[in-house]
């Protein structure tokens, strides 16, 4: 694959990962490591589970889509 291609590919998949929101995971580690190595980091699940509380207890009634 000629390098043009390979960085377009890149720059498409970083800006997908990051409109979706699919590198907070990344992001959260990088924080926790970087603030505290020992520290225990939670799995991708729990920290998705973690996230979509958070969410849900934000919004008063709970979970909306839309």
């Amino acid at each position: 694959m000629p390098s043009g291609l390979r960085r377009a590919v890149g720059t498409v998949r970083w800006y997908v990962r990051e409109l979706l929101d699919e590198s907070a995971y990344d992001r959260y580690v990088a924080h926790t490591r970087s603030h505290d190595p020992a520290v225990s980091v939670p799995s991708r699940r729990e920290f998705e589970r973690m996230r979509t509380d958070r969410q849900e207890s934000d919004r008063p009634g709970g979970f909306h889509c839309c």
